[in-house]
């Protein structure tokens, strides 16, 4: 008699057991890949897209954590464990506010950031928010001139005065608007595939030391042809001089805190106002014009180290796919 002619009782009892072993580790290792690629910086090709989703995938690694403990395959749970905890160990801190925010004394500024999606965002509701919140400082990016004109109509010109130009056709435009006196307007064309525009200026505010703001805006990693120019373009971002004038870099970075480019820039001498004040999870683009795409948060603010942060906010913003993010800063006091 062969085997496979053996009463069902008498036949090999470890099958079931190899087969449940096998597929608990089927669903460790996607995990563990996951957080290789995040931890070392190795995203490429379509994981450049895919590594904005990270927390969403450190949320799902505790499933087969759970599920390797409860079946008890230690090996398979320790991996998992260890796993779940250095995604969150990079995750979790975002939603928690940092004990360092930076100077608080000092003279308050408010500064926004809003992609205006190819300049069909509506003015009126760019406005509105400016107005409500106090708003001294405005970044867009996808600066048009229909755009530019709609937004003087909605008399965003009246509250916001001064300025930096670089109108465009198309998702390459940039513009910066300031309550406070400027020097120095310009913008410089990024590199990388589109070649975005990012206006900047130095904005005086009364009693306060000047700072430098940029309409920070790096190519998206779309397509495949556009993942050199992503990584070039987040390269050639303005690093922090801890010698020279305080930097706000603001806008659509097209990258979130899970892409290594992103964390190094930051590492130069930035700080991320959403992650310090515990808001570094809340969605900026995804869903908001429709798209079936969970949120990830790829605006930010980011200041020099010398800028306090005490707030910040995020708002939708009708007819475009990002949101505005508004942040209350305080800037170190004149000399």
């Amino acid at each position: 008699m062969t085997i496979t002619d053996a009463p069902a009782e008498t036949r090999p009892a470890h099958r079931p057991r190899i087969t449940r072993t096998l597929m608990i580790w089927l669903l460790v290792i996607p995990a563990v890949v996951w957080f290789v690629i995040r931890a070392f910086g190795l995203e490429s090709g379509r994981m450049i897209q895919g590594i904005a989703f990270t927390p969403y995938v450190a949320a799902w690694s505790l499933i087969p954590a759970l599920l390797a403990l409860l079946a008890r395959r230690w090996g398979a749970a320790a991996v998992a464990v260890l796993t779940a905890f250095g995604l969150a160990m990079g995750v979790v801190p975002r939603a928690l506010p940092n004990l360092d925010r930076g100077p608080a004394d000092g003279v308050t500024l408010t500064v926004m950031t809003a992609n205006l999606l190819f300049g069909g965002a509506d003015p009126a509701d760019v406005v509105r928010l400016v107005r409500e919140n106090d708003v001294a400082v405005l970044a867009v990016q996808e600066f048009t001139e229909p755009a530019r004109d709609g937004l003087r109509a909605a008399g965003l010109d009246e509250l916001l005065p001064h300025h930096s130009f670089a109108a465009e056709a198309g998702a390459s435009g940039s513009g910066l608007y300031s309550r406070y006196p400027v020097s120095d307007p310009g913008a410089r064309r990024n590199n990388g595939g589109w070649r975005f525009l990012q206006a900047y200026a130095t904005v005086q505010v009364p009693g306060a030391t000047p700072v430098l703001a940029e309409s920070a805006h790096p190519l998206a990693p779309a397509v495949p042809n556009t993942f050199d120019g992503w990584r070039s373009d987040l390269a050639e971002q303005p690093a922090a001089d801890p010698d020279g004038t305080p930097r706000i870099l603001l806008g659509d970075f097209n990258s979130t805190l899970d892409h290594k480019p992103l964390r190094d820039l930051i590492k130069t001498g930035y700080r991320d106002a959403a992650e310090t004040t515990g808001e570094g999870l809340i969605g900026t683009w995804g869903p908001y014009d429709g798209d079936l795409i969970p949120p990830v948060t790829i605006d930010h603010v980011l200041v020099d180290e010398r800028i306090g942060v005490n707030d910040i906010s995020v708002f939708n913003v009708k007819n475009s796919d990002h949101r505005a993010v508004i942040a209350a800063l305080t800037l170190p006091e004149a000399k």
